[in-house]
């Protein structure tokens, strides 16, 4: 599936921490309907991928490493699944033997098309257009 679940949460985590203060992981999960297993390691991949920071102690939480003017739904769905793809076809390195040789897949050239215009659509507006 192109946009997964825990791509879903993840989107809804940064929606969350949009509204500018810094918050745990249990009030995050709470607002978002988020399961909490879940929330922890989908924080952990949006902070690897440089969106959020984490805190520790007392005060400590989850926030924003940017604004939402800086962050695109790229950013978001690439930090938690590094294979956005519509169809296994796409991947990098993919033998298809029906798109090899002589042999022209024209299933193939068409999801490449629609995954490209996919991609440019995520890139174009920023989260503060969105949220």
């Amino acid at each position: 599936m192109f946009i997964t679940k825990e791509a879903d949460y993840a989107v809804r985590i940064i929606r969350e921490l949009a509204r500018g203060s810094r918050e745990t992981v249990q009030c995050i999960c709470q607002q978002e309907q988020i399961p909490h297993q879940y929330g922890y390691k989908i924080l952990k991949k949006l902070e690897k991928g440089g969106l959020v920071q984490g805190f520790r102690g007392s005060n400590g939480g989850y926030a924003l490493t940017k604004s939402t003017g800086e962050i695109t739904l790229y950013d978001v769905l690439t930090a938690v699944d590094d294979s956005l793809l519509i169809n296994e076809c796409l991947q990098h390195g993919f033998t298809c033997p029906l798109n090899s040789g002589k042999r022209r897949c024209g299933i193939h050239r068409e999801f490449s098309r629609i995954q490209a215009l996919i991609l440019e659509g995520l890139k174009e507006k920023n989260l503060t257009d969105i949220f």
